[in-house]
Parts: structure tokens; sequence; C-alpha cells
């Protein structure tokens, strides 16, 4: 029974869409519903059920990790989400939002879809070995022009989280809106480092085809094009909405997801053993927040000491270590505290020195984790 409980939990995701399109359609400041129910709602039923820190089984985790049901759900949602964007080309466009403020809530509804949701699902499948997998995970990136993300995430931010030389790791007083520009930027130029080093390692030119950084330029112009043609073509003008509609859900969409990187990694430094040489990331590494409503919501995103750790890893078998730095609170609260640097110093700042405290003890010694 629990076990369904929880496979069902995993669909609430979609309770969010759900909720745009409901307030859409109520018209007016009930575009803010989606809002409202995440970052006030949310996270008083967070609080309220607590958070979760049972694990599958070792025995069984194999078998769970398998299960084709959890892959299906992140299937649906890239079907659904390309969808969704077509329905908003369409909402911009039916002439039902009358006004300024009506028209900010809807899109900022509509990142919390594509960003909060979508984001995280792309994070979960660009992780995996499936090429089915990674395109998925690539063409939701794509529709919040983020395709870098893919790049610089796997093959950058992995490899160095918790270092200097890591633009997504937030460093101790460091306030979220200096954060996002180094993050931003570092992480956009990063990645197109890492794609010319490995085309010049196979002999290809950085104007190659099979340049990614390219076609992640290319495919959401591409898309966003196609969107506002057909949409244009049907109203019998140009429609402005559309692509405007786009690159701004786009633009709080990636904003949000730099939100999450801010609060997952905030302070967090690796030990360096040896001079530009650091210990291995372990659980250690990464802000815990093992919140059961919001878990399910996010894919388990925030049991992200697991993830970082073990990175393979499927959400539905990432592990809770009591050992790992935990966050007072489920992303949804913390998301909006960092938007308020004094008030997250103040929350976090005592919480990182006594994770700095607690990391000079080694962390295999207790655990059996290897670092």
């Amino acid at each position: 029974m629990k076990t369904m409980l929880r496979k069902i939990g995993f669909f609430t995701a979609f309770i969010i869409p759900a909720l745009t399109v409901w307030g859409f359609y109520l018209g007016n400041l009930w575009n803010f519903l989606p809002i409202v129910f995440s970052f006030l709602l949310l996270p008083f039923i967070d609080q309220l059920l607590g958070t979760d820190t049972s694990n599958v089984p070792e025995t069984n985790a194999k078998v769970v990790g398998e299960e084709f049901y959890y892959r299906f759900v992140t299937y649906v949602w890239t079907y659904f989400q390309v969808a969704f964007l077509v329905w908003g080309a369409y909402a911009v466009t039916s002439g039902k939002i009358d006004t300024a403020v009506e028209g900010i809530g809807f899109v900022i509804s509509f990142s919390l879809v594509t960003g909060g949701i979508g984001i995280t699902v792309a994070h979960e499948l660009g992780h995996k070995k499936s090429a089915l997998e990674r395109f998925y995970g690539k063409l939701l990136l794509i529709t919040v022009c983020y395709g870098h993300f893919y790049i610089e995430h796997n093959r950058g931010h992995h490899v160095a989280v918790a270092t200097p030389a890591d633009p997504a790791t937030a460093r101790k007083d460091e306030p979220f809106y200096h954060f996002w520009v180094r993050s931003v930027f570092k992480g956009y130029a990063h990645a197109w480092n890492l794609e010319k080093e490995s085309l010049h390692r196979k002999q290809h030119s950085t104007w190659s085809v099979k340049n990614e950084m390219l076609w992640f330029a290319v495919l959401p112009v591409v898309f966003c094009g196609v969107l506002t043609f057909a949409f244009s073509y049907r109203a019998g003008h140009f429609v402005w909405q559309v692509p405007a509609f786009f690159f701004a859900q786009s633009f709080f969409a990636f904003t949000l997801l730099e939100l999450v990187n801010y609060v997952e990694h905030y302070g967090i430094v690796r030990r360096e053993i040896a001079p530009g040489k650091y210990e291995r990331v372990n659980p250690l590494h990464s802000w815990n927040a093992s919140h059961l409503i919001s878990n399910f919501f996010l894919f388990q995103l925030q049991r992200h000491s697991d993830h970082h750790a073990y990175a393979h890893k499927r959400y539905q078998v990432l592990n809770h270590y009591d050992e790992s730095p935990q966050l007072p609170f489920g992303y949804p609260t913390m998301i909006i505290l960092a938007l308020f640097p004094p008030v997250w110093f103040s929350l976090m700042n005592k919480r990182l020195a006594a994770w700095r405290e607690d990391h000079a003890t080694t962390f295999t010694r207790s655990s059996g984790v290897a670092s």
C-alpha cells in the first residue's frame, strides 16, 4: 500500500499545471493561484506532514530502480510540457489576459511548470545512459532556452561541485542575485569550453554540426518561431505575444533553477587535499531536504546529497543520509528565503558553521560511504 501511494505521489507534479489552467480561465488575480499554492500552501503542508527519511531497502533498490513506471512518469511529463507550451501560446493570444498584472501572474505561474518541474525532470533524464531519456531531457531544456545546462551540469557542475571552480556553487555570504549573474553567464561560457574541448579531442571543428551548443542556441528560436508563425497565421497578423511569452517564461524558469542551485550548495566546500585537487564528492557535499510532499513534486531532487554522490541513481531510489547537512525547510520555502539575503544569511550561516565543524570528522569512518 505504501509503495502504491508513493508511486501515485509522483503524479502530484501535475497539480501545478492544472492550477495554472484553472487560474487562467478564472481570470484576474486567479492567475497567481499556482504561486500561492507553491509558496504558501505547499510549504504549510510540507511542515505539517514533515520529513520522510525512509530509504528503499538495499536488497530491493535495483528492482525498484529499474521499474518502468517511474520512467513512464518522466516520459509523460516530456510530452505534456511540449503540449502545455502550445496551450500557453494559445492562452496569451486569446485576449483573456487584460492587464500587465494578470500577464505577470500567468507567466510566473507557467514557469513553475516548465522550470520548477520541467527542468527537474530534464535533470533526471539528462543523467541517464539511455539515448531516449537524454533526448527527452534536452528537449525539455530547449523549451526554456537552457539547453547548455545539459553539458555544464553533467560535465562541469558534477565534477567541480563544492569547489571555487564551480559557478553553480554559491559562496558563503554571497547574495542570490550575485550568484545568479555568475552561474548563468559563467555556466554558459564553461559549457562552450567543455563542448569545444570535447569536439577537438574527437577532431571535429567547433562549428561542426556535432556541436550541441550550436543546436541549443538555434532550436529554442526555431521552436518559438514555429509557434509564432502558427498562431500568427491563425490570427491573420503577427502575434508578438507568443515570443514575448516564450522568452519570459524561459527567463523565470531558469531563474527558478538557479534559485534551486543556490539553495542546494550554499557555502559547501570540499576539502583541498592537494593543490587543485579536492576530496571525492560524498553525501556531505550538498544540502539535503527529505520533506515528504515537496519531494513528490520535485521527483526527490531534495535528496540532493545522494544524487551528487551517485549521479546515475534514479530518483525513486535516492537515499536520505542523517549525516548530510539538512535544510530546515523544503525547497519551496528555502527558495523564497533566498530572495531575501539578510534573512537567508541569518538562517543558513549558523547551519553552515555547524556543517564545517562536523566536516572535520571523516564521513567514511562513520557511514562507510566513499569519500
